[in-house]
């Protein structure tokens, strides 16, 4: 599994929310939810696992919670864990309904600063999604290893973009993006994205995570020219302030260059290669 094409260093709690944290709203409102299935894998993995606690790193709006409580009832606790105040907001919001008697708690610190501060403290699950590449990858990964129960699993998971999605609709609107920000893949405030030279699976395989095995969904995901538009407010290759007084020029020339590739029912379709990676301590099962 590749990591998307946004690699860059832990930005720190004050860069998070310069990042996202603007974004927090239309993230919430527009980012694809985890699927279904993709819960369903997770939830097996948590088998003869009485209690369970999960451990979300870069959680964001909180979509993974949120699909997971659902499909694993034995959740008794969540931590949420990312840099940006505005998206864990967003998160509590979301996932407040959801809860029940479980317990919630945020940590607005980069993944690989979690501390829980108690010495007891065990986590049966840690997720990571569409997040990992904005973060110290070994640091994080032996900061896991010191908060997982012996049987844990960690989950690494990402679908990439449409950035780097195949499809007519999407190869225009990138030309449309590069004609108004350059040929380089913008990465925020940052500069320009460079090519990773190291895989997730070369990351898990240096770790104490070294058993994985990894599991691809593959489905088609449906779009409107006006929640494209929004997805790609919370980007980091085309966020609104990287286009400064052209961005209404953009959104603009983008909503018609969608509306023009969209199907007889106003869609636009991709599709879609969910990559999960489970991870487990060699010999470490639930």
């Amino acid at each position: 599994m590749n990591p998307p094409a946004e690699h860059l260093p832990t930005p720190t709690p004050d860069d998070g929310d310069l990042l996202f944290g603007a974004a927090a709203d239309a993230y919430a409102r527009f980012r694809p939810g985890v699927p279904e299935q993709v819960a369903w894998l997770l939830a097996d993995a948590m088998t003869g696992v009485p209690d369970v606690t999960l451990l979300d790193l870069g959680a964001g709006t909180g979509q993974v919670a949120a699909a997971l409580v659902p499909a694993l009832p034995r959740i008794t606790h969540v931590d949420l864990v990312d840099p940006s105040r505005a998206m864990l907001r967003e998160a509590v919001v979301i996932l407040h309904p959801l809860m029940g008697n479980r317990t919630l708690s945020c940590h607005e610190v980069p993944a690989d600063r979690f501390d829980p501060q108690r010495a007891d403290y065990r986590v049966d699950l840690i997720t990571c999604c569409r997040a990992f590449h904005w973060m110290n990858r070994p640091t994080v990964l032996a900061m896991a290893d010191r908060v997982a129960a012996p049987h844990a699993t960690l989950a690494l998971m990402g679908d990439g973009s449409l950035w780097t999605h195949e499809a007519d609709w999407t190869g225009a609107l990138k030309g449309l993006i590069q004609s108004y920000l350059g040929p380089g893949r913008r990465a925020g405030s940052r500069g320009t994205y460079t090519e990773p030279n190291r895989r997730y699976e070369d990351d898990l395989a240096a770790s104490p995570f070294s058993d994985v095995s990894q599991h691809l969904f593959t489905f088609p995901r449906a779009w409107t020219p006006q929640q494209v538009i929004g997805y790609l407010r919370t980007t980091s290759f085309a966020r609104p302030d990287l286009f400064a007084e052209r961005h209404a020029e953009f959104e603009a020339e983008a909503l018609n260059l969608l509306e023009g590739h969209a199907d007889d029912s106003g869609q636009l379709t991709e599709q879609v290669d969910f990559t999960v990676l489970l991870a487990r301590r060699p010999g470490g099962t639930a």
